[in-house]
């Protein structure tokens, strides 16, 4: 069975590992493979942001990270959505994603979207099959291109 966990200071270090699992996304968005403790405690556990486990059974496989309202646009925003290396390719992130919006749905939620860096073709595939679709391209604060993609649930 796949639910959610809260990550909390003392399960961080799990975050740490399946963030640092994909080396490739790490580099393609903030240029260093590894991301560090502080790195990972300031994405994680912000007042901001909703930051979970997914688990399978009792296993940690990947996290999630969701802005129930962006302040600018009032919209739900799904931040990232990451499964450890060594569970990718069963389907998993798609069932992660279902449980997501699951669960916006359940609070009222009308649409999510997401940005992606624009590089970041895996991704673009991943979305846009979940049917997810594009509304326009933005600069992030580091000065990425982030394609924002939107579905209405």
């Amino acid at each position: 069975m796949m639910y959610f966990e809260e990550i909390t200071k003392e399960t961080l270090y799990i975050a740490q590992e399946i963030v640092n699992s994909n080396p490739e996304y790490n580099e393609c968005e903030n240029g260093n493979v590894n991301r560090s403790p502080s790195e990972i405690e300031g994405e994680f556990l912000n007042p901001k942001t909703t930051s979970v486990f997914v688990k399978l059974d009792d296993t940690y496989i990947g996290v999630i990270d969701y802005l129930m309202e962006n302040p600018k646009d009032n919209c739900p925003w799904l931040g990232l959505l990451m499964i450890h290396r060594d569970y990718q390719g069963y389907g998993f992130g798609q069932q992660a994603y279902a449980l997501y919006e699951n669960e916006m749905q359940s609070r009222g939620v009308e649409r999510v979207r997401i940005g992606v860096i624009s590089e970041n073709t895996k991704a673009h595939r991943f979305w846009m099959k979940l049917g997810f679709l594009y509304i326009k391209t933005a600069i992030w604060e580091n000065g990425k291109e982030i394609f924002c993609y939107e579905k209405n649930l």
